[in-house]
Order: structure tokens, then sequence, then C-alpha cells
């Protein structure tokens, strides 16, 4: 580079000057010869444009399939070659009457998605994929079990969101024989499952403001930590009795996107035996968060935070990081200083308010069986079927009387309806008048 050296007739300084024809054109290879450049670029390129910038001139073809951490995010819900069609199948197998014969069921509904997997590892790329999106897919118990089990995979995180055509009691055997006691050392390679939660209600992929919510926190608005940001209802509660012994069994080896109940009506809680509760034989999956209790500003099983639980016991964040496939990267959030308590139904029935979501823990406030009739104090009360069990606060807020008819109405679904008059005495002329 030449410099010169420029004096002003007032007063001497310095100034340098750059030779245009001395500074070289930087192309995208050069670019993306920067290993903070790509580290951080290649995690949000699709499938499908990796491969098309590989094909752009070959030193960008031989960055991209040499370099180690490429592949490691793969998201494989968008890839149009992964999707399950049947019609296709059917096709190939009018055309080769034997191959109809021999075709299992594994290969009918995970065919299309073991091609591109088949291709990946002829091309020595499925070895360095950590992170593995297979939300919205036909995926099997039978490549579940390969993916976890089978030494050419190196799979930390998988997501499982959404998926069709999974055996779920098969894959519980899978992850229940992955943690068995005289497992191998180093296995299983699988650290956080997500299967439990739903994928976003309008694209059953991981959007690009998700994918930027799991890195930096100004793009993040709860959905990303919804066990610490969201109260209320997390997971629906079909099917979840099955999965508490896997749970259990997984404990300390595998985070799931979901955690165990620890209530003192179950026997793994710190809390088990010291309150007048009904005694649970099973284990439940949390399926509510809900704060610290709203009397004592805390929880007979303790609080849950990022700073001081293990790794393990906290629940794995939807979408999964997109910088990173550690452990640590699934579960802490962003805010490591919020907490929650999670809790089954059964944990908070008569005790949790669903609109507000307050709630009352065992210790500042025990059920109407649990004491004499005559000291009865209920914190929660249905005044309507829709709301459910609401606080005096909430009811107070929400329960009016119409002053024409007199009677009880709620303003959150008698639709038409003032804080004066419910929708039947409203109609007509007169509308909200006094």
């Amino acid at each position: 580079m030449s410099l010169g050296t420029a004096l002003d007739q007032t007063r001497e300084e310095t100034v340098t000057v750059i030779d245009p024809a001395a500074t070289t054109k930087k192309t995208l290879a050069d670019l993306l010869h920067n290993s903070i450049v790509l580290n951080h670029t290649t995690p949000y390129l699709p499938l499908s444009t990796l491969f098309s910038l590989a094909a752009t001139c070959r030193a960008i073809r031989d960055l991209i399939y040499q370099t180690p951490g490429v592949f490691r995010h793969l998201q494989l819900s968008n890839v149009k070659s992964a999707q399950f069609r049947p019609v296709g199948i059917r096709d190939l197998l009018r055309d080769d009457p034997e191959e109809e014969e021999n075709l299992t069921e594994d290969e009918y509904y995970s065919g299309s998605l073991r091609r591109v997997l088949a291709i990946l590892r002829q091309r020595d790329f499925l070895r360095d994929v950590q992170t593995l999106i297979l939300d919205g897919l036909s995926v099997t118990a039978e490549l579940v079990h390969e993916i976890i089990t089978h030494p050419s995979y190196n799979v930390r995180v998988l997501s499982l969101r959404d998926v069709h055509n999974l055996n779920y009691g098969r894959l519980r055997g899978t992850l229940q024989y992955a943690c068995r006691p005289g497992r191998p050392d180093g296995m299983p390679k699988l650290k956080a499952l997500y299967v439990f939660g739903s994928t976003t209600d309008s694209d059953s992929s991981i959007s690009e403001y998700e994918a930027l919510a799991s890195v930096w926190p100004e793009f993040d608005d709860g959905k990303s930590n919804e066990w610490w940001s969201r109260k209320g209802r997390i997971i629906p509660t079909h099917s979840l009795r099955e999965w508490s012994s896997c749970l259990q069994a997984c404990e300390g080896i595998i985070a799931f996107d979901a955690v165990l109940c620890r209530g003192p009506r179950h026997g793994s809680s710190p809390a088990y035996g010291r309150y007048n509760v009904p005694m649970d034989d099973f284990e439940a999956v949390a399926t509510f968060a809900v704060p610290a209790c709203s009397s004592c500003g805390d929880a007979p099983e303790g609080l849950v935070r990022a700073d001081t639980s293990s790794l393990t016991s906290l629940p794995a964040l939807y979408p999964p990081n997109i910088m990173t496939s550690s452990l640590r990267g699934c579960v802490v959030p962003q805010n490591s200083t919020d907490c929650f308590v999670p809790r089954c139904e059964d944990c908070l029935r008569e005790r949790y308010c669903t609109t507000c979501h307050k709630w009352w823990c065992e210790s500042c406030f025990r059920l109407p069986n649990q004491i004499a009739l005559q000291i009865l104090d209920t914190k929660v009360s249905k005044s309507c079927w829709e709301c459910g069990n609401n606080c005096d606060d909430c009811i107070n807020d929400t329960q009016k009387t119409c002053k024409k008819c007199r009677g009880g109405y709620c303003t959150v679904h008698n639709e038409g309806s003032c804080a004066t008059y419910v929708r039947c005495a409203s109609r007509g002329r007169g509308v909200g008048r006094l």
C-alpha cells in the first residue's frame, strides 16, 4: 500500500492517502474465509442454499465442503425432497412389483427423509451434524433409533415436534435403552430432545424471527423462552402419563422440552410427605409454568432457577439455539435471573387462577377436604364455565350483574355485553344507556 503525506499551509498535520491502485477487491470467498463470518452465516442458510453457494466456484466449494462445522446445524423441515410423498412412492411400486413385496413400513414412511440423509452421508457431511431439526416431517421410530444409537451420527440436539408416523411407544423404549445403567461410556450422544411442544401456529418450521430470538435477546418476544416468560399451560395433557417414566429414566442424561412435576404429591419431590395432600404413585409431566406462590413467594419444592439448578433439570427452550449445540445453549434462557415453578394439573387443582395465573402453595392454603368445614376458606372458585377457576380479584373484574334483568354475566364470554348490561338486555333502542 502506498502512503503519502500532505502539508497544510496553516498548520502541519499528517494525512494518510490511500492509493486506489494499490487496493485489491475483496470477493465473497475472501469474506467467507474469515472463520467468524463463516460460522455466524452458514447456520442461517438452508441446505439448498449451501449447495448452490458451493456450486459458484471451486474456492467456495472447498471452503464449505472441507470446513468442520458448516453443517453443524441442519434444518430439514423446509427441504422438499425430505417431505413424505405417498403418490410418488405408489408410482414407483407400480413400476416394480417386487419392490412392493419387500418394502417395509419404515421404508415407506421415512424413505424420503432417509434418501436425504444418505446423500449427506455419502458426501461425508452427516458426521458433522450436531443439531438436527425434523419438525413436521414423516419420521419413524426406527430412524430415530438409528440417529440416537448408531455411531455414524453425532446428533446432540434433536427436534421432533409435529412429526408424522412416529410410534412414540417405540421412541420411549429407544430413549430408555439409550440411558440404561450399563450403557457404553459417552453414550448417548444426544443431550436435548424436543418432542412435546408444537411448532408455530402457521408454519411447521422455525421462522427467521424465532432463529434470531434464540441468539439475540432484542428479537425475543417470549416465544423462545416459553417456560420462563409465559405463565399458564405450556403443553397439552394428552398421553403424558406414559412419558413420565421415560423422563425419569433419562433424568440427568437427556434434557427435554418438558420437565417432571416436583409437587409434594409425587415421590420424587423434595417436599414429599410434608403436607396432608393425596399421594400419587406415579410421576407426572409438568404441563403448567406458574410464578412463585402468591402468599409466600416460594414453593414447597423450591423455585426453578437457571443459575442454581442443574442443566439437565431445566426444560429445553424452543427453537434450538442456532449458534451452539451445547446443552447450556439449549436450556439456559437469555435472562438467567428468571424463575418459575413447573407443576402438573393435579398439583394445581383448586389452588390456581386460570386468568391471572396466581396460585397458592400447600404451605399457605389447604384444600377444603384437608381442613375442618368451620374454617373453610377458598382461594379460587368457578363463576363462569368458560373462564374456569378464578381468584376473587379476577371474578370482581369480569363477573357483573345486569342492571336491567339482575342476572349475572361474564364480560369476557358474553359478546356485546358492557359493564352494566348483559347482551340480551341491551339489544335494540337505547343500547348501553344508563
